[in-house]
């Protein structure tokens, strides 16, 4: 349901997981940097309150490494700090440009990993309340039937909103995991990032349940020789939610030497959830670095149409979304090995 718009919602202070759990139980919604939260409650998206600050939780800031190079990194850490640390874009190169090119400087001081991973989708008739979508309590799309340019193009069910996330896409095609504490139990739960979403629900962005945290994502250890591209393809440079977007990851056998023997592929702005391309990642096993794709890619390349499912409006990202995993998949390949 939508809610009166400019209500200002009470805001507690948390400054332990256990904490901020016991407020979500009780009700309250977790505020991390806020850039969403707050023009969701302003435009009626969101009930106003209460929210749980958790800016004070340390334990939700920053990455953790243990001993075989895995790492865990808090829900909280700004995307800033994210694309700015040196061992991060060492090991996981695709995510740390990814955090390096969405929004605005301001705003990646400000948004965290969790909120972006947890955002509400960018649709205007979500956020204009002369509207009602499935996700504010009505029963159809507006966007199916009215203005879609920037919606999907690999159609998954009666929501046609692509998922904002540019992080989500970089963690996905690195394998990620999510860190969640339950409502009520208290109990650290990990699960796969994909199983964070789901394409065929219309109501929400997000599978987790009122009261859930996400405390941090989880990544396995890099494999020495990896290599690694992004692209956002987008209206204009900044401050603008991609069109297309496209990590790919590649391990290269005799340290990142030979030719690929493992390869992820991601992308988002395309569909209600970031999706790999498995038929893409099958087609570059075998490939060398330095050398352009071989013709089983361009078939792979060419088959990216039997995915789409354009509606009126959107046919022109099916062009757009082979363009930018093409150019993706080159950049991998040219890419120095980590």
């Amino acid at each position: 349901m939508t809610t009166q718009r400019g209500t200002v919602p009470t805001v507690t202070r948390s400054t332990s997981v256990a904490g901020a759990a016991r407020e979500l139980v009780e009700g309250a919604l977790p505020r991390a940097g806020g850039t969403g939260l707050v023009t969701c409650v302003e435009a009626g998206v969101i009930a106003p309150g209460p929210l749980v600050d958790l800016v004070d939780v340390p334990e939700l800031r920053g990455p953790r490494w243990d001993g075989d190079g895995a790492v865990r990194i808090g829900a909280m850490t700004s995307v800033a700090e994210l694309g700015a640390d040196p061992l991060l874009a060492e090991a996981y190169p695709g995510l740390a440009a990814a955090a390096r090119a969405l929004a605005t400087p301001q705003i990646r001081g400000t948004a965290t990993v969790g909120g972006n991973l947890l955002q509400r989708n960018r649709c205007p008739y979500l956020r204009n309340p002369a509207f009602e979508c499935f996700q504010t309590g009505g029963d159809s799309c507006p966007a199916r039937d009215g203005d879609h340019l920037r919606a999907v193009v690999v159609d998954l069910g009666p929501c046609v909103a692509p998922h904002p996330s540019s992080l989500a896409v970089a963690l996905l095609a690195y394998d990620a995991s999510v860190v969640v504490v339950e409502r009520g139990s208290g109990a650290e739960v990990e699960r796969d990032l994909a199983e964070l979403y789901d394409g065929t629900d219309p109501t929400r962005d997000h599978v987790l349940a009122p009261g859930d945290l996400l405390v941090a994502v989880a990544l396995p250890a890099p494999v020495s020789g990896g290599r690694a591209a992004h692209l956002r393809v987008a209206g204009r440079s900044r401050a603008e939610w991609p069109l297309v977007e496209a990590v790919v990851r590649l391990e290269c056998a005799e340290e990142g030497r030979g030719p690929v023997t493992r390869a992820s592929v991601a992308v988002g702005g395309v569909a209600r959830t970031p999706l790999r391309l498995p038929g893409v990642e099958r087609a570059l096993v075998g490939s060398v670095p330095g050398r352009a794709p071989g013709e089983e890619v361009d078939r792979a390349l060419e088959a990216i149409v039997e995915l789409c499912s354009p509606l009126p409006a959107t046919g022109y990202k099916v062009d757009l979304l082979q363009a930018t995993v093409r150019d993706v998949v080159e950049r991998a390949l040219d890419a120095p090995a980590g």
